[in-house]
């Protein structure tokens, strides 16, 4: 029997604000981290929707409800010349994991790189998340040569008093 679910991917509105800051929280506890979340709706909708926005975002939706998001900024690639996407975060609620709306999520963002002429779709993922095996599958490359550095809370305002 066919899936009757109706399913799309489409660029987030104002009005799914705060259903996709909801989920950002769901994302933050899956990735056992909720206490390093401080996202709130204004936060994100600020961001979204300034006059010169630089996140963008795409929510997943079934049957009219949301169950997923990607959120997103472009980077640029000093050695390419052009842009790229650097996927933030990438969320489905986990009853709907498998059902092809990661995928679908990412093919969005795929298709936005290459109508937009940039040359690369990147993100990072904890290494003991299960979706690595799915990235793979689609053909992405774990960086293995390269580390993350971050800078934050305290460190970070050390540093630009130097400045």
């Amino acid at each position: 029997m066919p899936d009757s679910r109706i399913r799309r991917i489409r660029r987030i509105r104002e009005s799914d604000v705060d259903e996709v800051a909801q989920l950002v929280h769901e994302l933050a506890a899956y990735e056992k981290a909720p206490q390093e979340c401080h996202l709130t709706a204004g936060r994100l909708r600020a961001a979204l929707f300034a006059d010169e926005p630089a996140v963008f975002g795409h929510v997943a939706e079934q049957d009219g409800e949301i169950v997923g998001f990607a959120l997103w900024f472009l980077n640029f690639s000093t050695w390419r010349g052009v842009h790229g996407i650097y996927l933030e975060d990438l969320f489905v609620k986990a009853e709907l994991r498998g059902s092809g709306l990661g995928k679908a999520l990412l093919a969005t963002l795929a298709k936005e790189c290459v109508d937009r002429g940039f040359a690369r779709l990147e993100w990072s993922v904890l290494d003991w998340n299960p979706a690595t095996g799915f990235y793979k599958s689609l053909g992405a490359i774990p960086m293995d040569e390269w580390t993350v550095y971050r800078l934050t809370d305290t460190a970070l305002d050390n540093l630009a008093k130097l400045g």
